[in-house]
């Protein structure tokens, strides 16, 4: 007899979901869960403090308020915007406005699968 677990999960692996950002979010940049489900019933986010973990990235910009993307899961590669150069394969961080930097000592959530310029798209791929 088989046991199906359809029924517990909330979301599967790697699907992107549909959040409420309690915060302004810009696309491209990742994003943090901000607190418990919004009164709607999606998840809260906002964008991720520097150094710290994520949730995934925006994929659209949004108000307070308003319904982001999240686009998320492991080894999926996203386009991020770079803070600061970031040379290929190198591990990533959250930087400043919750762009891709070079991991220096925060919480590595990727790597650059090309070299990124400053302010340019960072290919990432995310843990």
């Amino acid at each position: 007899m088989s046991t199906t677990l359809s029924n517990s999960s909330v979301y599967a692996p790697g699907a992107d979901i549909t959040a409420e950002a309690s915060a302004a979010v810009t696309a491209r940049r990742f994003l943090a869960i901000s607190g418990n489900r919004a009164s709607g019933g999606n998840v809260s986010v906002a964008p991720a403090t520097a150094a710290g973990r994520v949730c995934g990235v925006a994929g659209n910009d949004a108000a307070s308020g308003e319904l982001v993307t999240v686009v998320r899961g492991n080894s999926r590669v996203v386009k991020v915007t770079a803070d600061g150069a970031i040379t290929a394969f190198a591990e990533v961080e959250v930087g400043t406005a919750g762009k891709a930097k070079a991991k220096a000592s925060g919480i590595a959530v990727g790597y650059a699968i090309n070299g990124a310029a400053d302010g340019a798209d960072a290919e990432i791929s995310l843990y």
